[in-house]
């Protein structure tokens, strides 16, 4: 028997809405229509309603939150993160050194309430210059190998053998809706190839030329155009800059290096067609983006190409004070006026 109180119809959304503002609501068990009145299950002396025990039924709970029931010191709880990376059916999290010892406390409870996953990953950072991740299992079964669904395709890849970004998915379909017919497009940091799977998967270019250092990367990039049936991408295993010199000129060029790209930005100048586009990204200090925008201007020009920043979006937070920008880049024909 539960204890709960008779309440009218017409007064049960106030009372309930009371009972939970004083902490008197007993929320393991289900309010219950009782004819005219509701009966409903309290831990309190009744706020002036008859109280009475009742068969009511258990409430059960299914907890949306991890938060809610990972496993830590309640002082602790403030410094679970809010957020993490979803790949395919893993996750991976970030944790403050003061929860590692209850990471796989933190992992399973994760597991718990997104049932869609297989596994939970602690991201140690990025680490070489190909840009994986060290991770560590914390939760789940298997390898952190996974198959990756955005946008109607389906991506192979592995966040500690390759580079891949999940939290692209929209910028990977913004510069697939601007791809035209017949374009010719190289990626020049590519990892698995995830722009040009989704560029050749909802557009129609001529061929996108997929390069990485990463000699891991090419398998998952012939897998992802096996698995979305595509056959004009080319994969290119090497150093970006010696492999886009035997490359034809491209109506579009992605630089997606955001620590460095704008470092090889001349030397993807050199195979831009004169109507073709750059998308660059870049990690800046927010306060700094008028002054590199400028600056990126001025030592293009030194290096004999006069650009126009047609549009910069932000596209992700990196830190409290900076963020990841794409720069959509034109070249113009360099004139006596530039000021260097």
């Amino acid at each position: 028997m539960v204890r709960c109180i008779r309440v009218p119809k017409a007064a049960g959304e106030k009372v309930r809405r009371a009972l939970i503002d004083a902490g008197e609501l007993d929320p393991g068990h289900c309010i219950r229509v009782d004819g005219d009145s509701l009966l409903i299950p309290t831990t309190g002396d009744g706020m002036g309603y008859p109280v009475e025990d009742d068969e009511l039924k258990a409430q059960t709970h299914a907890p949306t939150d991890y938060r809610e029931i990972a496993e830590v010191p309640a002082a602790l709880k403030d410094e679970l993160p809010s957020s993490f990376d979803t790949v395919g059916d893993i996750a991976i999290l970030k944790l403050e050194e003061p929860l590692l010892p209850y990471r796989h406390a933190v992992g399973t409870a994760l597991l718990r309430v997104l049932p869609n996953l297989r596994a939970v990953f602690l991201d140690g950072g990025v680490k070489g210059e190909f840009r994986i991740r060290d991770l560590e299992k914390i939760a789940g079964e298997g390898t952190s190998e996974t198959v990756h669904r955005e946008t109607g395709t389906r991506m192979l890849t592995d966040p500690s053998v390759v580079y891949f970004n999940s939290r692209l998915a929209n910028e990977r379909a913004r510069v697939a809706g601007l791809v035209c017919p017949g374009e010719v497009i190289i990626d020049m940091f590519a990892g698995v190839a995830p722009f040009g799977t989704v560029i050749c998967k909802h557009a129609a270019p001529k061929v996108v030329y997929s390069i990485d250092l990463n000699p891991a990367c090419e398998r998952f990039m012939r897998e992802n155009m096996r698995l979305n049936h595509i056959d004009n991408l080319v994969p290119i295993t090497g150093d970006a800059v010696q492999a886009v010199r035997d490359l034809p000129s491209a109506d579009r060029i992605i630089m997606n290096l955001p620590q460095i790209a704008d470092r090889f930005l001349a030397t993807a100048l050199s195979k831009l067609k004169p109507t073709g586009t750059i998308h660059m990204h870049k990690i800046l200090e927010c306060t700094e983006l008028p002054v590199f925008e400028q600056q990126l201007k001025k030592q293009m020009a030194t290096a004999g190409y006069e650009i126009r920043i047609v549009q910069v979006t932000e596209l992700k937070s990196y830190s409290p004070t900076m963020s990841v920008y794409v720069f959509d880049i034109q070249s113009e024909p360099l004139t006596a006026s530039v000021s260097v």
